[in-house]
């Protein structure tokens, strides 16, 4: 057995366990990296860019078979190879993951350490049967794995999650889709798009995260035109067939309804990765869910030398997040015992539908409504969205009665994805409606909808900021 010493060990070389490394590489401790399965992050191997590389094979095919609209017309059927898409898929895929390979490589070798690890004390880890670890601070940075509902555990190779969607040679000819959140909408639309027959079915109102009941009506009445959705529906029963998956459902307000897919995509959510590293060996405490209780705002394990980093610790499972977790965990594992709360950045998160959809700040769950005035403007008739045939959807903007300041926006409608950078940065610097007002709107541009908006919540301000008046 092998015995290494280290300051700081990091479990899981994803995107929060790189920038924990390099941050405690820079702070002049030593740092192992540990990793128990292929290195590439979440991101790159199974996530937001193979995801897009799907969606924007599915845009071009939708944007062929709608040119008719402008005068544009395309002669004869839209002809999608299902493997060139995949294979491009795939190619760009292994492009992203052989970037983040490089980063890997060209860590120290010493400091890397491949295999599973496991706590035997609070600084004290087995790596695989080969290594015992002694560091006086850890950080946990293994990252999360879908949630599979029992009733779907017997499925075998039917079932898929988005990790086998792009190992996939071929499209499938059909995919029943169970949850309509951020990974079930994106892949369900997309392979919609692409030709394959896709049902959708959730058991909540809810579709990508949208909270604003107003917003989540056009996105529905927007996703209703082109999708088989349920987003409230009963699950019967699922049962595997020699070549598919027979299901018995039956939407809200529908009828009972059985049908055969090939696959189950399963998007229901993720659950953090801890069940394999035995903390109930560390001084940790634990939750009703049999979850390390830990500070969320400085990222420590409660009564340990154990940091959360990333989507592991179950608060914004996005790529920013989770290297500035890294951060912030290294940086307050490297002065601990001496830990301090970290100031993060906006909240923000983008859903790439066709309409996107986005939220940036407070939800519209999380508002006062005795304190909150809404702006609102709705897409059907915008300018540029009506120019480029992507008029639908709706943006509500939040901001307080009595100071006017922007509290948060949910969306559902064209270029959402810039939309929600603007107005994070708007959230995180602070700004008033009317700041954001006195800002520059060129002609014709999406963003003329969001002064619309910020001129509707400006009206119903209260009182009058001591801002810059607003022009024209």
């Amino acid at each position: 057995m092998k015995h290494l010493n280290t300051d700081i060990a990091v479990i899981g070389a994803g995107t929060a366990g790189m920038s924990a490394y390099r941050t405690v590489k820079a702070s002049g401790l030593a740092c192992l990296l540990i990793e128990g399965g292929p290195y590439g992050t979440t991101c790159a191997r199974v996530g937001c860019m193979p995801s897009k590389l799907l969606i924007a094979a599915a845009e071009a095919a939708h944007h062929a078979r709608h040119t008719a609209e402008f005068g544009v017309h395309v002669q004869g059927e839209v002809q999608v190879n299902g493997r060139e898409v995949m294979s491009r898929v795939r190619r760009e895929r292994d492009r992203f993951v052989g970037f983040v390979l490089e980063a890997v490589q060209g860590f120290d070798p010493a400091d890397r350490l491949q295999g599973s690890a496991r706590f035997l004390s609070n600084t004290e880890l087995q790596v695989g049967n080969h290594t015992r670890v002694t560091a006086s601070r850890i950080i946990i940075a293994t990252g999360s794995s879908p949630v599979i509902p029992p009733m779907y555990q017997g499925l075998g190779d039917r079932l898929v999650v988005n990790d086998d969607v792009f190992n996939w040679e071929k499209l499938p000819e059909s995919v029943l889709v169970v949850g309509p959140g951020v990974i079930g909408m994106e892949l369900g639309q997309a392979l919609s798009r692409l030709g394959v027959r896709v049902q959708l079915l959730g058991r909540s109102p809810s579709v990508g995260g949208i909270a604003d009941p107003r917003v989540l009506e056009s996105a529905l009445a927007a996703f209703h035109d082109e999708l088989d959705l349920a987003p409230c529906a009963e699950v019967h029963s699922v049962e595997k067939q020699t070549h598919g998956v027979r299901v018995c459902f039956t939407p809200e307000g529908g009828a009972r309804r059985e049908a055969t897919y090939e696959y189950v995509l399963m998007a229901v959510g993720r659950s953090p990765n801890f069940d394999a590293l035995e903390l109930a060996n560390t001084s940790a405490h634990f939750n009703d869910q049999n979850k390390p209780v830990f500070d969320t705002d400085t990222l420590q394990v409660k009564n340990t030398p154990i940091f959360l980093a990333g989507d592991v610790n179950g608060q914004m499972p996005l790529l920013h997040e989770a290297a500035d977790d890294g951060r912030f965990a290294a940086l307050n594992a490297v002065h601990y015992p001496q830990v301090e709360a970290f100031k993060r950045r906006a909240p923000v998160s983008v859903v790439f539908t066709d309409p996107q959809l986005m939220w940036v700040g407070r939800r519209f769950n999380q508002l006062d409504p005795a304190e909150t005035v809404v702006g609102e403007v709705s897409f059907a008739n915008q300018g540029r969205a009506r120019v480029i045939l992507k008029n639908k959807g709706l943006l509500r903007v939040y901001a307080d009665r009595c100071s006017g300041q922007f509290l948060g926006a949910e969306m559902a409608g064209p270029a959402a994805e810039h939309l929600a950078h603007l107005l994070a940065w708007s959230h995180q610097q602070k700004l008033t409606i009317r700041q954001m007002l006195a800002m520059p709107f060129y002609h014709p541009v999406i963003e003329e909808g969001l002064r619309t908006a910020l001129r509707d919540a400006d009206g119903q301000v209260c009182c009058d900021p001591a801002d810059p008046s607003v022009g024209g």
